[in-house]
């Protein structure tokens, strides 16, 4: 089985801990809470959750947040990623461009990308598809 197809438990689990951590957003002026959790290469799940801040530029968006909570908790490697919001049909949320660069320092262009709300999940894509011809450390390390 390749690192980047997801068993139902695993996809189960993330959805989960998203829809969760989406629950605890702070969202007090845009009312888009947004959830995300990471599966790292230990297999392991760290949730987050966007907060906003009267500075608008100064918020953390929820992809930012769980790839925090993975290296706080010493994984180095994201494996899959799923995002929750208020989307749906048509309306689907993916990261951001920023946090795209995010999850790239961190996950290869192959890594799935899922997208859900608050019943259904939503469209499947890869870091590729959402960020292609990315820039990310490998360039970097060329000799």
């Amino acid at each position: 089985m390749s690192i980047f197809t997801l068993s139902d438990a695993q996809q189960h689990a993330l959805l989960q801990a998203a829809r969760s951590a989406q629950l605890k957003a702070y969202a007090p002026y845009s009312k888009y809470k947004v959830g995300a959790a990471v599966l790292d290469e230990h297999g392991q799940i760290h949730a987050g959750c966007n907060v906003e801040n009267a500075a608008y530029p100064e918020g953390l968006c929820a992809e930012a947040a769980a790839l925090s909570a993975m290296v706080l908790a010493g994984g180095t490697r994201a494996h899959a990623v799923l995002v929750v919001g208020n989307g749906g049909a048509g309306n689907w949320i993916t990261p951001c461009g920023g946090c795209r660069q995010k999850l790239r320092e961190f996950g290869p262009a192959e890594m799935p990308i899922l997208s859900a709300n608050a019943t259904e999940l939503g469209p499947r894509h890869t870091l590729s598809a959402l960020l292609p011809e990315s820039f990310g450390p490998d360039h970097l390390n060329a000799d």
